[in-house]
């Protein structure tokens, strides 16, 4: 621009030289900019946005090269897993068969698009029940698939499932096995549970236009952490059709941290405190009690894990000698330790019987193993008190709420790192005590057997952080109708 032009807006005066004039009028309106003032800003907001070209430049050419090397990691570990699940079908009889689904290969079953929700195992399968209900009592004859990566989850599955429900196995994060799986199973709306984040996956679904919800969103600062040199890979697809429906504010931040649209980020609870507890279930735990073991103070440790065993086993053989007819339920967490659980049982010398070989519980019988699948929340529902198994090693915890929901008193384990925010909810309210060894779970144990009147403090205390956490499912819903609202179209007579 030539110092004689004029500025937007400005005038010369009559008489005088450009330069004079433009001076004169700057001084005499101070909301004018300077000549010098505004090429300079000029200047800077094009520094500014050069810059930020730049800095998206490198942004997608380091996630670009991240790519690259996340898809060669995978395509090497992706025959070291099919070897592994191969060996574990030779040793576990459930993880035999349908190991082409890991590859994509899944056989297509229903005709037109399919809800699908990818519930990773047996917790978050459960989380996911009261959402399928949802869906199927909203979206009648829409089709679901549900997805997981464990055989015990697929056992779940398959206690849920009906006409309009099935299930498969999640392929590998494989680009190949990834595109067989969308292109067969053409799902029009994909939900994930909690903490399942694949970037293949992710990035397909973006290319095929699926929108991903993913609900019930958790991520630790330790995740954020060790995902903190893959920021730009994470940021690349979390930005793009992904919703994130956190289950607090701290998780939707760590999120954002991690690269994901703050537009697309809402804070919608926790799923689980949705549980769905069937009305005769409580009345069920009764009967089985009076029928089984009438008059004794029962305790369910549930779902343990190995190193757990011992230390509850311990903390079980000091409370009988306080209370000699107590009995203990003691529930597995996987069902290939079974077997391990019982023959530690004969080698400790613990009279026990197990639900699947022996009709009765002797009087005699110190422990109960529970060595089904399904019917731990019909045993919380006959017993006292309840430890939650997971947290005695460093698993992170298995969900507290389902003894809560059922009014129990619960013991818990250091190591929560699971679902922080839920563990130290219960145990800040009084709803759940913390133990740390054998000798702190026989303590807490005790004491609660002793004493009916804190037992029942506790189970209120528990029953009622659950029922005013409870919502998610319905602010869930909200962010998934929208998504959905063609087939409602469709639907409509």
């Amino acid at each position: 621009m030539l110092i004689r032009d004029r500025l937007p807006g400005e005038a010369f005066l009559p008489g005088c030289k450009p330069g004079r004039c433009i001076l004169r009028l700057a001084q005499s309106r101070p909301t004018t900019l300077s000549f010098v003032e505004g090429f300079d800003r000029l200047k800077s907001a094009r520094l500014r946005a050069s810059a930020r070209a730049d800095r998206q430049q490198t942004v997608a050419c380091k996630a670009d090269m991240l790519r690259l090397l996340y898809n060669l990691c995978i395509h090497l570990l992706a025959p070291c897993a099919l070897l592994l699940t191969a060996w574990r079908g030779w040793r576990n009889p459930m993880y035999r068969g349908r190991l082409m689904e890991r590859l994509g290969y899944i056989q297509p079953g229903f005709s037109g698009p399919v809800i699908w929700i990818h519930a990773v195992s047996v917790g978050e399968v459960q989380a996911s029940t009261p959402l399928l209900r949802a869906l199927q009592q909203r979206y009648p004859q829409q089709p679901l698939l549900v997805t997981t990566t464990t055989p015990t989850g697929a056992q779940r599955v398959a206690a849920l499932a009906n006409a309009t429900l099935r299930h498969c196995y999640l392929p590998y994060d494989l680009p190949g096995a990834v595109r067989r799986f969308l292109s067969r199973a053409r799902p029009c709306l994909a939900i994930v549970l909690e903490t399942e984040l694949w970037p293949n996956l992710f990035r397909e679904c973006a290319r095929c236009n699926i929108p991903v919800i993913i609900a019930s969103a958790r991520l630790s600062e330790k995740s954020v952490r060790r995902l903190r040199w893959a920021t730009a890979l994470f940021a690349d697809v979390l930005a793009q059709n992904v919703i994130i429906a956190a289950q607090t504010a701290g998780d939707a931040q760590r999120f954002e941290r991690l690269g994901a649209n703050p537009a697309r980020l809402h804070v919608t609870g926790n799923l689980k405190f949705d549980l769905h507890i069937a009305p005769q279930l409580r009345e069920q735990g009764a009967r089985l009690r009076a029928s089984r073991f009438a008059a004794r103070v029962v305790w369910v440790a549930g779902s343990t894990h190995a190193g757990e065993e011992e230390i509850v086993l311990a903390a079980h053989r000091q409370l009988r000698r306080e209370h000699p007819r107590a009995l203990l339920i003691l529930a597995p967490r996987h069902p290939n330790r079974f077997e391990q659980v019982h023959q530690r049982l004969v080698a400790d010398q613990m009279v026990h019987t197990r639900r699947t070989v022996d009709g009765e519980i002797g009087a005699d019988a110190s422990v109960l193993l529970l060595d089904t699948l399904g019917e731990l929340m019909l045993f919380y529902a006959a017993a006292d008190v309840a430890f939650v198994g997971g947290s005695l090693v460093p698993i992170g915890g298995h969900s507290l709420l389902e003894p809560a929901a059922l009014g129990l008193p619960i013991l818990t384990g250091p190591c929560n790192f699971n679902a922080a925010d839920v563990a130290r909810m219960f145990l800040d309210r009084g709803a759940a005590l913390q133990v740390n060894d054998a000798e702190q779970l026989y303590a807490a144990l005790a004491s609660l057997l002793s004493s009916s009147a804190e037992r029942t403090a506790m189970g209120e205390r528990a029953l009622e952080l659950v029922a005013s956490n409870r919502g998610a499912l319905a602010r869930l819903m909200l962010l998934i109708e929208p998504l959905l609202s063609p087939l409602r179209s469709e639907a409509a007579p």
